[in-house]
């Protein structure tokens, strides 16, 4: 398992940027880096269950909200797979990289906020996600400074 880190300063408040990556509207508008269609069906509240999937078909990722102090912090603990509506946490592929978390941090700078994700990935994702997450929090920076 690989770490990666990616940060991005954005001239706007940090309880603003949080609404802006967290709410279903704009959360599916930055992520579409990803994924077109990309959307989450769940709640952020610590422990809860989230699902990453897309819109249209029940693909992607089963996650709960390990840690969550508002405005400062979320943890994202990744433990399964879900396609097509059917949930997989067991299968040898699901072990190979369960669990992986993905932690955003913010924190109020001069002039704004900085954020910082940090994430777990397979080997064969890093590249993917080294292009992708740039791009995401670009995205992020123009819908949280309007």
């Amino acid at each position: 398992m690989q770490k990666l880190h990616f940060s991005v300063l954005i001239n706007a408040p940090k309880e603003k940027v949080w609404d802006t990556m967290l709410d279903d509207v704009t959360y599916r508008q930055w992520t579409t880096a990803f994924n077109p269609g990309s959307c989450y069906k769940g709640s952020w509240e610590e422990g809860s269950e989230i699902r990453f999937v897309s819109e249209d078909v029940e693909t992607g990722m089963l996650s709960r909200i390990k840690e969550n102090r508002l405005h400062e912090f979320i943890s994202i603990e990744h433990v399964g797979m879900i396609n097509e509506g059917v949930i997989d946490t067991t299968s040898d592929e699901v072990k190979k990289w369960t669990p992986a978390f993905e932690n955003y941090t913010f924190t109020e700078v001069e002039g704004g906020t900085e954020v910082s994700v940090d994430i777990d990935v397979n080997e064969e994702y890093k590249d993917m996600f080294s292009e992708m997450w740039p791009r995401a929090l670009e995205s992020l920076k123009m819908l949280s400074e309007k």
